[in-house]
């Protein structure tokens, strides 16, 4: 590795690294695929609740079309919250959020059994918004961890400009972290169909625990600015 490498690797954000980015691709995987299985909605892909909540609706059936509206709101609460945390946290916002994020999902599993869908669903699609507008690039390029559609397109933009020998520096590592998030959003999305089916009281802790281990890696930096 050349010395200019080694310190572009220094000096990148610990929130914007690979590792970051799997683990919260995970979580977001895991927690759509919770959301859905429990509450009927997407925690994360608004796109689909707003598309949901316009075909229940113009088939008339506007109980269940309104069942999509709550999370599109917490979803904009959420931004709104990770909004103000970049403006008055600036390089904490990713803890704080992350923080936030746990608190939020603990609360949630500790009250699965008596808190109301609507309760639920609010929660988790605040959760995923938070994550969205905190987390917005890994090494230093825009990606999303809680959905995959502009990961997908940019992973096959890099491997046809590879392919067709426009080919820029880092095109393909860039294409290999695309995918991994894409896959790694696929698996979180297994695991969470999983765990929410075999032990729907428990399935929260699994994403608690990936974002612990982000948490702890965007604090490492602040620690060792302190030391």
């Amino acid at each position: 590795m050349s010395s200019l490498d080694i310190s572009a690797a220094s000096s990148m954000r610990r929130d914007e690294t690979i590792e970051v980015a799997v683990l919260l691709a995970f979580a977001g995987g895991y927690i759509d695929a919770y959301s859905w299985i429990i509450h009927g909605v997407m925690a994360n892909a608004q796109t689909a609740n707003l598309v949901l909540l316009w075909v229940h609706g113009m088939m008339g059936n506007w109980e269940k079309a309104l069942n999509f509206v709550p999370p599109i709101l917490a979803f904009a609460i959420g931004v709104v919250i990770a909004t103000w945390l970049r403006r008055t946290a600036g390089a904490r916002a990713s803890a704080i959020g992350t923080l936030i994020e746990i608190l939020l999902l603990v609360l949630i599993g500790v009250l699965h059994n008596r808190l109301p869908d609507l309760a639920g669903t609010l929660g988790l699609s605040c959760v995923a918004a938070i994550q969205a507008a905190v987390f917005t690039k890994v090494e230093g390029v825009v990606y999303s961890t809680v959905m995959i559609t502009g990961n997908m397109r940019q992973a096959i933009e890099g491997l046809f400009a590879a392919a067709s020998g426009a080919r820029p520096p880092g095109t393909l590592r860039r294409s290999g972290i695309f995918m991994a998030v894409c896959a790694t959003f696929g698996f979180g999305a297994a695991v969470g169909a999983f765990a929410t089916e075999t032990i729907p009281d428990l399935a929260l802790g699994i994403p608690v625990i990936a974002l612990l281990i982000v948490l702890l890696h965007c604090e490492a930096r602040h620690l060792e600015a302190q030391t």
